[in-house]
């Protein structure tokens, strides 16, 4: 419907409403009907198919497998501990994704606004979401429009829209009917749109769209279709791929070889089943998720809501950081930094007050909320704090109540300027303020002395200092007629005031950090390239042989142009939102992961196509979160920086897990195919593997997800997204850890067999489940040494070893747990022992941390 071309009148009727407002009767029919005044996202997965999709794993189908083949030999027992293992990993699962869910949904929740409408005849306060086509809204200034609205009524209404079309200057409305049915978007001055914010003014309108129907509902449809996989993820699927093959074709060998030493069918098909359950790292999903989880929990505190849980770790791969400038990398706080009168000026007016703050007092709009806040441009309340601040008691009030305002003439686009007119001696006084050339072009000066004026301008815009111009002209009388031009004219020079967003006093920190750690921060803008340079040399961002280019250079260069540039370009001025998507896809084309920041629905294209997607919590519209992968709440770049530590500090965590979990299941798998091969029983039954994965793999491996970040997290580069999850030595780690494991433990099976203890498997059982204690307590850094990381630094994998150890004892010791694990107790004397040999694998890993500090040393020198 093109409301745009209704009069009131024809609205009103369309839509069964009337300048009363709805009843809340028809309020409700319409609620019904249409649905609640809220965006949706891609539909919320049911906790029933939240906990189904914990069993879609390969690894998950083996041991089920194995369950039920184990069922049909006759042992009920290990069926009921492998389906009762697996139940508990898919439950662990299924709760941190479903609060990870949660969480995104209660940050919705807090997200609903309150307005005001008339309905019954009565102004009530509602929450937006139940706003209806029909009714009747209130708006003010420095409120979030909360539906597409047809204007009726307005007084000075001024609304910024760059959410929605990108324009950065606000936009004057109108009440009247515009009869051309295509104009765009931007050109509709008589709709407010759902997004966008009132800067100045008030008024009424009746909604006439809500929800997914308004415009930037539309653009939500675009994002609904499905994320692409994370690294880790693509890891991950990857590496259970390659496992499975690797387990299929090791049971098949010892089956084989099992048939052919003539060993009974279903005896070698169990201990196949025993070989791919200690293959199976069937922890490995649940701790992935887990860790994940943690980590969204920790970014939350640093104020960082992760909305895709796989998305925490690609943070450790960002190679570019694309953020805004206002409010990320400054407060989003004009102040004024300097004040030039021109010389020859009147005698202020106002005692104390000179003749240009005289005029910044009386040129604006700003109000004042019931809180005391200053509300309007932010140029107007730099302006207006200013004059507050150096005149205090109520010198501004008073300037305002004696001079007051007989006309206006608003800002708008095109002329880039806003003059008032003021009662003054015996007639009027014109002063208008707006951009440098837009006022000296009106001025009673040569054209030499204009271009002196706008040289002046120019050179404080290049310190990063917005400048705004003021002139005066004396009038007679009050101008009746809508022509501005007959008053801007011939008008005389007040001077400049100058104003910065402040960069913010942990960005340059934040910068610092991330060229430490090998990432590039890049600035994009819609503000003057000038501007943009200077707070971007202040950060550390734009370095001598970096480059800073404008959205119009940037329009002009071709595809191979902008490909051979882009990873020197630090600054983008004067940047469309739309050509956030095409920076995004050049840094990807030459092979960088990057991090992108919105906040309006414009973005949400660039924060669907960046690998990293960052919406702003408190700027940032719906549709912009719903296209990120994570919303900062504090719309702070520092927070970025914050947020990628974290990233590597939980992939790192990861790759513990794999390291230890794949070191120790390999060497079960060492351990039940060579003792057949070399002549000794069967070490291990599948019970004693369900066991030792359950309580070695879980409650330590869990713990692991708490380590803190290694000393050196931030300064090295990071991670190819083609790097392998056994990289960096992992690989060779897990083979020779694997392979010393298994060799002390066959050992150990061969001297008790040897000294004829009955207790023999249980003494392998326990030297396997306490050298894995070891393991893991080592591993806890991949270079520092243990006694120097500090013992106590990880307090819950100090917990989760005593416990499991605990644990070990009861299964020893305890009559009913050795009927259901085939254990007998054992001497003080045969645990000490065990204990001793079980230290064997920690002093090792120990051993290897050394070798790769003198490996470094010498490779240095």
């Amino acid at each position: 419907m093109n409301w745009h071309t209704l009069d009131i009148a024809s609205v009103f009727s369309k839509l069964s409403s009337s300048d009363a407002g709805l009843t809340s009767a028809n309020a409700a029919a319409a609620l019904t009907k249409n649905g609640p005044n809220k965006l949706k996202g891609k539909k919320k997965k049911s906790a029933w198919k939240i906990f189904f999709e914990q069993f879609k794993n390969f690894m998950i189908v083996v041991l089920v497998a194995a369950a039920i083949i184990s069922g049909i030999a006759g042992d009920l027992v290990d069926t009921v501990i492998i389906l009762v293992i697996v139940l508990l990993n898919a439950i662990i699962g299924f709760v941190e994704e479903y609060r990870a869910q949660q969480t995104m949904e209660a940050l919705k929740r807090l997200a609903v606004s309150e307005v005001n409408v008339t309905r019954d005849g009565q102004t009530k306060r509602i929450p937006s979401q139940d706003l209806v086509p029909g009714d009747l809204v209130l708006l003010e200034t420095g409120q979030i429009v909360p539906a597409d609205i047809r204007l009726i009524e307005l007084h000075s209404l001024r609304i910024e829209e760059s959410s929605l079309t990108g324009e950065s200057v606000p936009v004057d409305k109108t009440t009247e009917p515009i009869a051309d049915e295509g104009i765009p978007v931007a050109e509709r001055l008589n709709i407010a749109y759902k997004g966008t914010k009132i800067t100045n003014g008030r008024g009424t309108g009746v909604v006439v769209e809500t929800g997914m129907n308004t415009e930037v509902g539309k653009i939500a449809v675009l994002l609904q279709e499905e994320n692409v996989s994370t690294p880790l993820q693509l890891k991950m699927t990857d590496f259970s791929r390659k496992l499975s093959y690797i387990i299929i074709a090791l049971c098949i060998v010892l089956f084989g070889v099992g048939l052919l030493r003539g060993e009974a069918p279903l005896n070698i098909l169990l201990i196949a089943i025993s070989l791919a359950v200690a293959a199976i790292p069937e922890a490995l999903p649940a701790l992935v998720t887990i860790a994940l989880a943690v980590g969204a929990k920790r970014l939350v505190k640093k104020q960082v809501v992760v909305r895709n849980l796989h998305a925490v770790e690609t943070l450790g791969s960002v190679t570019f950081i694309c953020s805004d400038k206002t409010g990320t990398l400054t407060q989003n706080k004009m102040n004024v930094v300097e004040v030039k009168p021109a010389e020859g000026l009147p005698a202020s007016p106002a005692a104390d007050v000179s003749f240009l703050e005289w005029s910044m007092a009386l040129n604006q709009d700003v109000v004042k909320n019931e809180k005391g806040e200053w509300l309007g441009d932010p140029t107007e309340i730099a302006m207006t704090s200013y004059i507050d601040e150096k005149h205090p008691g109520g010198k501004l009030e008073e300037i305002q109540k004696e001079y007051p305002r007989e006309r206006e003439f608003p800002f708008d686009a095109d002329r880039k300027r806003m003059t008032t007119i003021h009662k003054f001696e015996d007639g009027f006084i014109a002063i208008t303020k707006g951009g440098a050339g837009a006022v000296t072009s009106i001025l009673d000066l040569p054209e030499a002395e204009q271009k002196k004026l706008n040289d002046q301008a120019a050179e404080m815009a290049g310190k990063g200092i917005r400048v705004l111009a003021y002139a005066w002209r004396k009038l007679t009388e009050v101008p009746s007629s809508d022509k501005w031009d007959d008053v801007e004219q011939q008008m005389v020079f007040s001077g400049f005031v100058g104003m910065v967003d402040p960069p913010r006093p942990e960005a340059k920190q934040a910068i610092k950090e991330c060229l430490e750690a090998g990432i590039k921060p890049v600035m994009i803008t819609g503000d003057h390239i000038e501007t943009a340079s200077a707070i971007a040399r202040e950060l550390g961002i734009l370095a001598t042989d970096d480059l800073a280019v404008t959205g119009k250079e940037l329009a002009a260069m071709s595809e191979e142009e902008l490909d051979a540039k882009v990873e020197h370009i630090r600054v983008y001025g004067r940047v469309s939102p739309e050509q956030k998507l095409t920076i995004v896809k050049a840094l990807q084309r030459e092979n960088h992961f990057v991090a992108m920041t919105g906040d309006g629905s414009n973005d949400a294209p660039s924060l669907k196509s960046a690998n990293i997607g960052i919406a702003m919590g408190i700027t940032g519209t719906d549709v912009s979160k719903e296209a990120a992968s994570m919303i900062l709440l504090d719309d702070n770049f520092a927070t970025i920086v914050n947020a990628i530590k974290e990233g590597r500090r939980i992939y790192d965590n990861i790759r513990k897990f794999v390291k230890y979990i794949m070191a120790c299941n390999s060497a079960e798998i060492l351990i039940i195919f060579t003792a057949p091969l070399i002549g000794l029983p069967m070490p291990l039954l599948p019970i004693h593997i369900l066991w030792i994965n359950l309580v070695t793999d879980g409650l330590p491996g869990l713990a692991l997800a708490g380590e803190k970040a290694e000393k050196n997290i931030m300064q090295r580069p990071p991670r190819p997204t083609s790097e392998s999850m056994f990289s960096d030595g992992i690989g060779y780690h897990i083979i020779w850890v694997g392979i010393l494991m298994a060799a002390v433990v066959l050992a150990t099976q061969a001297y008790s067999i040897h000294l004829k203890s009955g207790h023999w498997q249980t003494e392998v059982f326990t030297v396997i489940l306490l050298s894995q204690l070891g393991h893991v307590f080592a591993i806890r850094s991949d270079k520092e040494y243990i006694f120097r990381k500090g013992f106590f630094t990880n307090l819950p994998i100090i917990g989760a070893i005593l416990l499991t150890f605990i644990l070990q004892l009861g299964i020893i010791y305890l009559p009913f747990a050795n009927k259901i694990f085939r254990t007998q107790p054992l001497t003080i004397k045969e645990l000490l022992v065990c204990i001793a040999i079980s230290t064997i694998i920690f002093f090792a890993v120990e051993f290897e941390k050394m070798l790769k500090k003198l490996w470094a040393k010498t490779h240095r020198k």
